[in-house]
């Protein structure tokens, strides 16, 4: 008996170091709706599935991502958008400073400059980049309608610094257009939600997935060149290149992105996790349209997802964590 006693004892003190391991963590949710319920997952799931003490900070794809290469910090990005800043990501791969557990959107994204359905329907020939910039007049600036207008997304997104570098190489400014920086993702929302209510042209970045995407019907353009991912690695994804050219948008990789400190220190079980937690675009999409209707917060939709979709996660946890993640909601 004393030796059962013994080994319980020792049993439960090796748990509560296992749990004690993963210990403090910081996750980055970045300013747009999916990454924000991204993170909001992995906190709950962590933090009740797997003893984390983990604690969301804010951040955006470009800073993030530098800053866990250089400092080790936030430990996990859980949306890392890593096409955007492939010099970075081959950097912090290559020097051990970063490690890619796996793709969080199991079947990628999109990204690239899109107009109102009822444009493209109003205006059949325009499908292009280049079809859009003939036309100022449809896609008024709101501060000069004399201007047409590209809308940007706000500083610190790579989608920016992309949609910048195809404003130049397209010869926009030329063509009469101005390039719009609408400051904030809300920003960004408000202006293609504006458009829609009084039916104006409007053109600029955004990408899928979004709950946004499935209100308002947009269409993508063609960028009218094949994708060259020399030139997209050399200068459409660089902000210092100053001669970019034509380029396409590839179709992204979104990825889990891990601080390699913590990746070492942090139990088998739940590296095993940010492995396995993958999701599609319908899903996310599911939730974020939810989130949207009910003004509800990254943690409200993780909480909705998880009460919702108990199949698809209990796969990515090992049982005990399932047990406590349900008891938690």
């Amino acid at each position: 008996m004393k030796r059962l006693i013994a080994t319980l004892a020792m049993t439960t003190a090796m748990a509560g170091m296992a749990q004690a391991e993963c210990g403090s963590l910081t996750i980055a949710s970045m300013n747009w709706q999916s990454a924000e319920l991204a993170a909001a997952l992995d906190a709950f799931i962590l933090n009740n599935g797997y003893g984390c003490q983990a604690e969301i900070i804010q951040g955006d794809t470009v800073p993030t991502i530098t800053s866990m290469v250089e400092k080790g910090q936030p430990e996990i990005a859980p949306e890392g958008w890593v096409d955007l800043v492939p010099e970075v990501i081959q950097k912090g791969l290559s020097e051990g400073k970063i490690v890619v557990t796996g793709d969080i959107l199991s079947d990628g994204a999109v990204q690239g400059w899109w107009m109102p359905k009822y444009v493209a329907d109003a205006h059949p020939e325009i499908k292009t980049i280049d079809d859009v910039l003939k036309h100022p007049e449809l896609f008024p600036d709101p501060e000069d309608s004399k201007k047409g207008a590209v809308f940007n997304g706000p500083q610190g997104w790579g989608g920016t610094v992309v949609t910048t570098q195809l404003y130049k190489a397209y010869g926009a400014e030329a063509a009469g257009f101005t390039l719009v920086d609408t400051g904030s993702a809300a920003g960004l929302d408000g202006s293609i939600a504006r458009a829609y209510e009084r039916k104006e042209g409007w053109v600029g970045y955004y990408w899928a997935p979004t709950a946004l995407l499935g209100k308002y019907e947009m269409v993508k353009l063609d960028h009218g060149v094949p994708l060259d991912m020399d030139e997209w690695k050399r200068c459409t994804s660089n902000a210092e290149c100053a001669d970019p050219k034509k380029n396409d948008w590839p179709k992204d990789k979104v990825q889990t992105v891990v601080a390699k400190t913590f990746a070492d220190a942090a139990p088998a079980e739940v590296m095993d996790y940010l492995g396995k937690r993958s999701w599609t675009n319908a899903t996310v999409n599911g939730v974020m349209a939810w989130m949207t209707d009910n003004q509800a917060t990254g943690e409200d939709g993780a909480k909705h997802f998880l009460k919702e979709n108990e199949d698809l996660w209990k796969a990515w946890v090992s049982p005990e964590a399932a047990e406590k993640i349900k008891a938690a909601l």
